[in-house]
């Protein structure tokens, strides 16, 4: 790579890593939970508005639904953390949902699951991004206003924090998520002993706002309807679960012991904080609406286009702190930071799933790969492209993008938790010992109930979210789904192809003779390079090889050839049409026919330059000629390099070398040293 790509490459995500250090980048616990837990933390400071926004819709009466609603998704959160402390335990290996699908109820369920985890995944940067520009944009209009370049410029910044390698990313991303827990613990415990003990009361900025229901009085299935698709909304605090199953790599040993310490941590963490943020969203009297313009009514008239609404979290700190305090302006910082680093739980997950998935053959092999500093480069930057462009395409509306969220989670944990108990069906069939068959036992009720919840919660959500945007999240899945089973059928299909066989073959079998063809325009130094290296080949039957398009300059070539007086026999054929690549193809195709057991072996002479604007000049003949021939059996295509003076200025744009070894240089002859320096030592 020229110096002039590797320096501000270096400045960016800093100097590669042996592959040996990999070991050094190994998480601990304090860690990862910021780097696999964003996102799950982070989604209290959305999910609650994502309820009360729905229960909207019937007006501020239906608000006291919000508790229950709470305690439902509390019990998903709770089931979903015990059923995933089964899964690192049992596959350690970082395949997470996708590796207890494929072995447990086969590959198709497996590259369902994977496709419903690379399109949550993307969802999960998208929805973070865009719900971080939301808060930050109530303290700085100017974030609000250019909301979409704001999000895909964070979009940037965090592919490049995550190239820099997932240990250097965590540190960075750990404070801000912190800071964040520990700002709302504190609001909560300020809040509760403000209500509790002081008796004051607390107002948020809408309290005194009413709201116009769309539909007022709902009762029997539509208020059931309406239930369930807060419900739903609400799930989206259990995105980001997963991650931690599919990161246990990534952890320091004991690596399923620590993964399954830091999952219940999160969970205990962000059940609290969701229950204390929707407590004191109800005693503040905070108002939500999904169309604020027109259903937020002040003094009965509505607030107008104008208004914009702060999310529940940014309006309950306001109303116990204190706007403009330093409490609030700390917490409102720590909430835009860990929203936009929720991300980061993606961007952890999406390059590992991405590199499993091209060991197996179901993605390119390119993501398979790590990069220099030891993360898996090529699945970071492939995430953040999908994430911007579907930034771009929803206008960085976080309120549409959400309907699509959290389908693709909830089908991979139904599939995932039904492998589980598949798994621990299978070992009880063998194991004899009581005391693990016991804990199996305990195991699998755990998976068993988490499937039955999380398959039921899945329902809900299709049910309640469908029309609202969530086919296109399924539309995502099946896309997935086609374009890997279509890369594992080609990569199947190749590897059958060049598949070494037993019997011997026209690939084993040693050719009879090889034919070498050495193509010629002019007799210049080019052409005697390429001739001479062809004579050193020792080939069975030599020949040089013109087209002529020009009667002047094929005279002038063969008066040149017997004036030099060339040992190679020089063939040239018409070429009436004036083309150069056809000619050449028939004449090497009907050598194949005449001895279909002979090799034959085209020498190309080309010119190796300095400047791109030269591959514009030169080469072009060369290039088609090659593309042609490499799709003709039986030929070989050598090219013979000549490096022009020009190439000068590409060997001075290249990396420090004690030598210059490019292409071609051999043609100057010994490179002269310079003596060295006396050393002073007798």
């Amino acid at each position: 790579m020229s110096k002039l790509t590797d320096v501000p490459k270096r400045i960016l995500i800093g100097r590669a890593l042996r592959s040996d250090r990999l070991g050094e980048t190994l998480l601990p616990k304090r860690i990862a939970l910021p780097v696999f837990a964003s996102d799950a933390l982070s989604s209290v400071a959305y999910a609650p508005g994502e309820v009360l926004l729905v229960l909207s819709v019937a007006g501020v009466s239906a608000y006291h639904f919000s508790p229950w609603i709470a305690l439902a998704v509390v019990v998903v959160m709770f089931t979903v953390v015990a059923s995933y402390r089964q899964n690192v335990h049992a596959y350690p290996s970082g395949g997470g949902d996708y590796e207890v699908a494929t072995t447990n109820l086969g590959p198709k369920s497996g590259l369902t699951v994977a496709s419903a985890l690379l399109v949550d995944y993307v969802l999960t940067v998208a929805v973070s991004i865009t719900s971080g520009i939301e808060n930050l944009g109530s303290a700085i209009p100017f974030v609000v206003e250019h909301k979409v370049p704001c999000a895909v410029a964070v979009i940037l910044l965090l592919t490049l924090m995550n190239l820099r390698g997932v240990k250097e990313s965590g540190s960075l991303f750990a404070i801000p998520t912190y800071v964040f827990v520990v700002g709302v613990f504190i609001m909560i415990a300020w809040g509760a002993y403000r209500a509790l003990v002081l008796g004051d009361t607390m107002r948020a900025p809408t309290a005194d706002f009413h709201i116009k229901a769309e539909q007022e009085g709902l009762a029997g299935f539509a208020l059931v309807f309406l239930l369930l698709r807060a419900f739903s909304s609400g799930c989206a605090a259990l995105t980001g679960v997963e991650a931690v199953s599919n990161g246990v790599p990534a952890f320091r040993k004991p690596k399923s012991k620590n993964a399954a310490t830091t999952l219940t941590m999160m969970g205990a963490l962000a059940i609290t904080m969701l229950v204390g943020i929707i407590a004191l969203a109800l005693v503040t009297d905070v108002r939500m609406a999904e169309n604020p313009g027109q259903d937020l009514l002040k003094g009965g008239a509505p607030v107008g286009p104008g208004y914009v609404q702060d999310p529940v979290i940014t309006q309950v700190a306001e109303a116990v702190f204190g706007n403009g305090s330093f409490l609030f302006i700390v917490l409102a910082a720590a909430t835009a930071l860990v929203l936009f680093l929720a991300a980061n739980t993606a961007y952890n997950g999406f390059p590992v799933l991405g590199s499993i998935l091209a060991q197996d053959r179901y993605l390119p092999r390119q993501l398979h790969t790590r990069g220099d500093r030891l993360a898996f480069s090529n699945g970071i930057v492939l995430l953040a492209g999908a994430a911007a462009l579907l930034v771009v395409i929803y206008g960085a509306d976080s309120t549409r993008l959400i309907q699509l969220y959290i389908v693709g989670v909830f089908v991979s944990f139904t599939l995932s938790q039904t492998g589980m108990v598949r798994h621990w069906n299978r070992h009880l069939r063998t194991e004899k010992d009581v005391d693990k068959r016991r804990h199996m036992i305990r195991s699998r009720a755990i998976n068993a109930f988490g499937a039955f919840l999380t398959g039921l919660v899945l329902v809900v959500v299709l049910v309640t979210k469908f029309t609202h945007g969530a086919w296109v999240a399924l539309l995502g899945m099946c896309i997935f789904f086609a374009t890997m089973t279509a890369i594992r059928k080609h990569y199947d299909r190749v590897a059958e192809e060049i598949a070494a066989d037993e019997t011997p073959s026209d690939e084993t079998i040693r050719p009879s003779r090889v034919h070498s063809i050495v193509l010629v325009s002019k007799l210049h130094r080019p052409t005697l390079r390429a001739l001479a290296y062809a004579k050193l080949i020792r080939s069975d039957r030599l020949e040089a090889l013109s087209i002529s398009v020009d009667p002047a300059e094929t005279k002038a070539l063969k008066d040149d050839w017997e004036r030099r007086g060339v040992d190679i026999p020089l063939k040239i054929l018409d070429s009436p049409y004036r083309e150069v690549t056809r000619p050449v193809i028939d004449y090497v195709k009907s050598l194949r026919r005449e001895s279909p057991r002979d090799v034959v072996s085209v020498y190309i002479p080309e010119y190796v330059v300095g400047h791109w604007y030269e591959h514009l000049l030169h080469n072009q003949s060369a290039l088609r000629l090659k593309g042609r021939l490499l799709f003709t059996p039986g030929v070989m295509v050598t090219s013979v390099p000549y490096q022009l003076e020009s190439s000068e200025a590409a060997k001075k744009r290249a990396r420090k070398r004690a030598e210059w070894n490019a292409p071609g240089a051999v043609r100057r002859g010994p490179v002269e040293r310079r003596p060295k320096e006396p050393s002073g030592k007798s």
